[in-house]
């Protein structure tokens, strides 16, 4: 990929951005973390925040015990400060599409071609160093909010964001198809997606920038005596939360092919609504809460097919309760249920009878571990999300 020029307009400034945006290796062979901004090309303070951070390291000459890698998404789009140019570059990330990843006949998209770039990265990197493995994708939101953390809800990502007093949302994978860190997080990786902000706020690279230190000390890449600006770093995202709160999602609007979809002005991340409040128009009809919550990433761009979410705060018992079953390995109680069987080709899959769904409650499959839902020749597919480290194919 030739190098491309990108002006990031929070700051009115060119960058020259590649692939790879900089590497740092360090004096040990582990930890290694590996960093993504830019995946949709109308988020840059991520890219920003990267090249920030890199030219830190080598102006302070900071050691480094892991390794580091900061890593473009979406070129292409990133040029034209658009989201996505044929299709979402973080919805498509699955093993029938790595599968495919060569096949140029196949691969008929501009965002294929990034898709291919990036995977044969992240593989390069993890057949070459040595875990554990931090994989971390830099965001931003069309709407007002404070930072927030996305992950699989894996005991490893819940470790992992524990290191972050910022709201936590869980299993948000039960709602989107093909994002990038799912797919990672299917082999055992750490995986945490950072939400910093509003798309060009200079607070959101500050916020990207503060989080990128703060991953790198808790990895142990970094002694956090090397950081000169950590307590810094520390309180501009300890300016949100004072404690981490774990949140999951209930509800979710999808926005169906050619539907004229408005989101009503003013709504900002974790803002509380009412069962019935009107939060949106499509096709001049009004859309309204199916649940109480609080509101999540309403759309205010033009490209997306998630209108808004509706999620609830997660209470302290059930995350220890659920911690406690995983750790115990009870998940195994499940399967000698009637109605429920292992899938004999993927461990980390329940074939569930419908009948006996409607006796066990969701909420009890997200206890044991298991929170992707997949329907298939009239049975329900649970995914259990926590497993063990093995190589990407």
């Amino acid at each position: 990929m030739s190098l491309q020029e990108v002006r990031i307009n929070a700051f009115d400034e060119k960058i020259t951005i590649k692939r790879v945006l900089g590497s740092i290796q360090g004096t040990k062979n582990a930890p290694t973390v590996i960093c993504f901004g830019g995946i949709h090309g109308n988020e840059r303070a991520g890219v920003y925040a990267l090249i920030k951070v890199l030219k830190t390291i080598e102006k302070e000459k900071i050691p480094f015990l892991g390794n580091f890698y900061a890593i473009s998404g979406n070129i292409n789009a990133l040029q034209k400060n658009i989201r996505f140019e044929d299709i979402d570059l973080n919805r498509i990330w699955s093993a029938k599409k790595i599968q495919i990843i060569d096949d140029f006949n196949k691969n008929i998209y501009k965002e294929s071609f990034e898709q291919q770039e990036i995977y044969k990265q992240i593989k390069e990197i993890v057949k070459k160093d040595k875990g554990p493995f931090y994989f971390i994708d830099l965001h931003t939101t069309s709407s007002d909010t404070s930072p927030f953390i996305t992950i699989s809800d894996s005991l490893n990502n819940r470790e992992f964001s524990s290191n972050f007093s910022i709201p936590t949302i869980l299993g948000i994978e039960e709602y989107l198809d093909g994002p990038l860190l799912t797919f990672i997080n299917e082999f055992g990786h750490i995986s945490l997606g950072f939400e910093a902000g509003e798309h060009y706020k200079e607070s959101s690279v500050d916020n990207c920038e503060a989080f990128i230190w703060l991953a790198l000390k808790a990895s142990g890449c970094v002694n956090e005596l090397e950081i000169k600006k950590l307590s810094y770093y520390q309180h501009v995202l300890s300016l949100y939360k004072e404690k981490q709160e774990f949140y999951e999602i209930n509800y979710k609007y999808e926005i169906s092919k050619n539907e004229q979809f408005e989101m009503l002005f003013g709504f900002s991340n974790f803002e509380s609504v009412v069962k019935g409040q009107e939060l949106a128009i499509s096709n001049s009809k009004k859309i309204r809460a199916a649940h109480s919550g609080k509101i999540f990433m309403p759309l205010y761009q033009k490209q997306g097919e998630d209108g808004f979410f509706i999620i609830s705060l997660i209470s302290k018992k059930w995350l220890v309760l659920s911690t406690l079953v995983r750790r115990l390995k009870m998940h195994y109680l499940l399967r000698s249920l009637p109605g429920i069987q292992q899938d004999k080709s993927n461990k980390h899959i329940l074939i569930v009878n419908p009948k006996t769904a409607r006796f066990l409650a969701t909420e009890i499959f997200h206890l044991f571990g298991y929170r992707k839902k997949v329907i298939k020749d009239a049975k329900y597919y649970f995914i259990k999300r926590d497993r063990k480290v093995t190589k990407l194919f």
